[in-house]
């Protein structure tokens, strides 16, 4: 379990050599089922096995199939964290809306609720994990959860186009857009990280900063053909050192953070119109 994030998530892995081993536990056991539901949805079966495959997941966790270790771990943290059922069946919507021939986003509204969906979700439950109470910081949890899913299309763009998927255009343009996007999910993400208790904040630190750093190195590759010639881009090992030696600036500014306001800002308020967050959170 521990190796898949190693082997899928090199960002998150760096970051988790600063959480303690029950806390980085929950996480690997709420990661093994979020990548159990992405590799039914992206691995090279027909659609109809895939949607199958999908959906006797979901009946399984929907009936608690303790058999099933993955459900199990995950209806685990559920009970244990207070985590809104509500919250997994958003995650469930969000990863089958990838279970058709072909996928187009086809708004702003549609991208933000996506996103929310696959990944805000995650934000929210990874901060369950982590003891947040503070509602506000819950809300920056979901920022982001939304701002790294972003980060993500920006980076996955050819690879989805082979896959019949286009959340924004293949165009050099569209994807600087959907990075100065994220960059705002980012900000709005920073307070809300004072309301994680101090024994775990600083790994969602460096997470934010290293996956924020994604898109820096998208925007060097300067037009769409380098960019498809690049192939998947990775933060390497020396920015990393550099991005957590930052975030020990970060960790300092967050002690004088107060009273955390979560400014309720238009992507919200897109979310709002689709989603009840305070039902969530």
């Amino acid at each position: 379990m521990n190796n898949l994030i190693k082997k899928h998530a090199k960002s998150f892995h760096w970051a988790s050599f600063f959480l303690s081993k029950s806390i980085f536990n929950k996480c690997s056991s709420l990661y093994n089922f979020c990548r159990t539901l992405d590799d039914i949805v992206d691995n090279n079966k027909k659609l109809e096995i895939k949607k199958e495959i999908f959906f006797k997941f979901k009946k399984d966790f929907i009936n608690k199939d303790n058999n099933n270790s993955i459900i199990k771990e995950m209806w685990s943290i559920v009970d244990r964290e207070r985590i809104s059922k509500q919250v997994v069946m958003d995650l469930f919507d969000g990863v089958q809306t990838d279970l058709e021939e072909k996928v187009k986003i086809n708004s702003k509204k549609e991208l933000y609720i996506y996103s929310y969906r696959v990944a805000g979700t995650v934000g929210l439950m990874m901060s369950k994990i982590l003891k947040v109470n503070n509602r506000e910081a819950l809300k920056g949890a979901i920022d982001l959860g939304i701002a790294m899913q972003l980060t993500n299309i920006a980076r996955d763009v050819c690879e989805d186009k082979e896959r019949n998927r286009q959340y924004i255009k293949h165009d050099f343009s569209s994807i600087k857009e959907i990075i100065n996007e994220s960059q705002i999910f980012y900000d709005n993400a920073f307070r809300s990280i004072s309301g994680i208790p101090l024994k775990s904040r600083f790994s969602v630190i460096v997470a934010r900063r290293v996956y924020r750093k994604i898109g820096d190195y998208i925007l060097k590759q300067k037009n769409i053909d380098n960019y498809n010639s690049a192939g998947k881009i990775y933060v390497p090992v020396y920015e990393k050192i550099i991005q957590t030696f930052l975030s020990f600036f970060d960790f300092i500014k967050l002690l004088f953070v107060k009273e955390l306001i979560y400014e309720n800002n238009t992507s919200h308020n897109i979310l709002e119109k689709e989603i009840n967050i305070n039902e969530r959170i």
